[in-house]
């Protein structure tokens, strides 16, 4: 091989490995990409719905440890996070921020308060119109509870069929990797076809 061959090839070499550095960079500390598994999130979110989520706003946590980096900002109520499930980390959900460490939540009849106030849900939805007691489950009478610090309360806008902190308890901030950004792509199985107006729609 000649000199200018091997030069060539380093080249590439060189190129491909600081595209990998790149890459793992970005998906560790920036932006990571997320797929909706199920209905929890409809109608903001469907099954199918390819997503970018943005893990620098929060904070980026430093791969393998506990470590998080200061970030722009702390969660805030409405925002539409990824994050471990508490119950088995392996697994990312993806839910809507609904209350705050401090602030104290409560669910009457499937209308959420927060601090007293009565929280007006645009994207919230209700496909069983059943209100189920206190006591029997806690999908449409819950609480009070107060959100400990540095926590969130979490629920799937689609109230009824969400396994959220209503069952599983409030999050903690180390299992949050980041907000919820835009769709990139979307692909409805039933027709097997793109859903093309959903394609770089902002998630609010």
């Amino acid at each position: 091989m000649s000199g200018k061959t091997r030069s060539t090839v380093r080249e590439y070499v060189e190129a491909a490995l600081w595209a990998l550095v790149l890459t793992l960079f970005l998906r560790g500390f920036v932006i990571q990409a997320f797929r909706i598994p199920s209905e929890s999130m409809k109608d903001t979110l469907l099954v199918g719905d390819f997503l970018f989520v943005n893990k620098f706003e929060y904070g980026p946590k430093i791969p393998f440890t506990h470590v998080r980096l200061p970030g722009l900002r702390d969660p805030r109520r409405g925002d539409v996070i990824v994050f471990q499930f508490p119950q088995d980390p392996s697994k990312d959900f993806i839910k809507r921020c609904i209350a705050t460490g401090g602030q104290t939540l409560e669910v009457k009849d499937k209308q959420v308060v927060v601090d007293g106030e009565k929280l007006v849900e645009p994207y919230a939805i209700h496909i069983n119109p059943d209100v189920r007691p206190a006591g029997y489950d806690f999908r449409d009478n819950f609480g009070p509870l107060t959100v400990p610090a540095r926590q969130m309360f979490m629920m799937g806008d689609n109230r009824d069929n969400s396994n959220d902190s209503r069952y599983w308890g409030t999050l903690k901030m180390d299992l949050v990797k980041g907000r919820a950004m835009f769709i990139y792509w979307s692909w409805n199985s039933e027709k097997v076809w793109p859903r093309w107006n959903r394609l770089f729609s902002i998630i609010h």
